[in-house]
């Protein structure tokens, strides 16, 4: 796996990007999409890249069987870090894994109902060997989760800031740097939902991540936490909606894996 490329970041990313509004957003949003489409508990769920566990560690708590896999060791830290915040009978549900996600099945198998990657393409240069695990990792009937970075959006985010120069060329390029001044990429709903068609998973349904937060913010509006919930809730509702959703600089996309054939 060579450098840990996120020591430098996890704090960062753990401590304040999720303890904005926006990281709230982007918490209960996803939540509610997946409680929409997972098997009902104790079912085995695989988060990839899963970070410190702010998606799948509520999932936990809802009573799913959670295995978190990522190549960071400071990151899975942090992870440990808020397990040992959580009820017993929830941390017993967990299981952390270091490996890389492009190599998720010799890791840990091909038998979870649902597979997640949330954050994660964006810092990949080509998207494919990851997606290709993801699927393969999926029992068969099982869901496949993946959110990434809306390149038919690309344009919001620096507009909003008025960086009007970046803001013309990005709508023919599909990178920028992002939020934590990583380089990150790009990628359609057209474009991984043929990915995961070609092995196997067929795409259900889509959604938008960040609108309003994300024009808020970028427009240089300070958010009030107060405000979070009420925030979340105008979010989940766009992110159902045309064309709302396709203006969200994020995308998240669900597919199914053919069952197995008898």
């Amino acid at each position: 796996m060579g450098e840990d490329t996120w020591a430098s970041l996890a704090d960062l990313f753990v401590d304040e990007a999720y303890a904005t509004v926006k990281g709230y957003v982007r918490t209960f949003v996803l939540h509610q999409h997946l409680l929409a489409h997972l098997p009902p508990p104790p079912a085995t769920v695989l988060d990839v890249g899963g970070g410190a566990g702010h998606q799948s560690f509520p999932l936990a708590q809802a009573g799913y069987e959670v295995t978190l896999l990522d190549s960071s060791p400071a990151m899975l830290d942090k992870a440990r870090q808020r397990l040992e915040r959580l009820p017993a009978d929830a941390r017993g549900r967990v299981s952390l894994v270091l490996a890389d996600g492009e190599h998720a099945r010799e890791a840990v198998g091909d038998h979870f109902n649902a597979v997640l990657c949330h954050g994660v393409l964006g810092y990949l240069d080509d998207p494919e060997p990851m997606v290709d695990q993801l699927c393969r990792c999926a029992a068969p009937g099982g869901l496949v989760s993946i959110m990434t970075g809306n390149a038919e959006a690309s344009a919001v985010r620096p507009a909003m800031e008025r960086r009007w120069d970046d803001a013309l060329a990005s709508f023919d390029t599909h990178t920028e740097i992002g939020v934590l001044g990583v380089r990150g990429r790009a990628d359609t709903v057209a474009g991984i939902s043929g990915l995961i068609r070609s092995r196997g998973v067929e795409p259900m349904n889509w959604y938008g991540v960040w609108l309003f937060v994300d024009w808020l913010e970028f427009g240089g509006t300070d958010l009030d936490p107060a405000d979070s919930a009420q925030v979340a809730a105008v979010e989940l509702e766009a992110s159902r909606r045309d064309p709302y959703r396709q203006l969200s600089r994020v995308f998240h996309l669900v597919g199914r894996k053919a069952p197995a054939s008898h």
